[in-house]
């Protein structure tokens, strides 16, 4: 694998663990925001959320294309773990959303079905 193909491929797995992070710590913060009846915020860290799993989803498209197009890269444990991050980064925003619904709903207020 070239240089340059090396770095490429570092962006998008750094892309994965930074933006999935990032997206886990949003919503532990909705969470936070929900348990103190501050709705609000909740749903703004939810959309936050929401918008940095878009990032490391954009980074994955980019590793996947590659794969696509004949540019196989080297499985490493790093790429193994940026996936791993990024999975359960999905599935924590995912119960976190579901968290503060049910905070909602013990305030008394409205839920939307999804």
């Amino acid at each position: 694998m070239a240089e340059e193909e090396q770095d490429q491929n570092m962006d998008a797995i750094m892309g994965l663990i930074l933006n999935g992070g990032n997206a886990k710590s949003s919503a532990f913060e909705a969470i936070q925001a929900a348990k103190k009846g501050d709705f609000e915020t909740a749903d703004a860290k939810l959309k936050e959320a929401d918008g940095f799993l878009v990032d490391a989803h954009n980074s994955q498209t980019k590793m996947l294309t590659a794969e696509a197009n004949g540019e196989h890269a080297t499985v490493t444990l790093l790429m193994v773990h940026s996936q791993d991050h990024l999975m359960t980064s999905i599935t924590f925003r995912d119960l976190a959303g579901e968290i503060v619904d049910l905070y909602k709903r013990l305030d008394g207020k409205k839920v939307e079905d999804n």
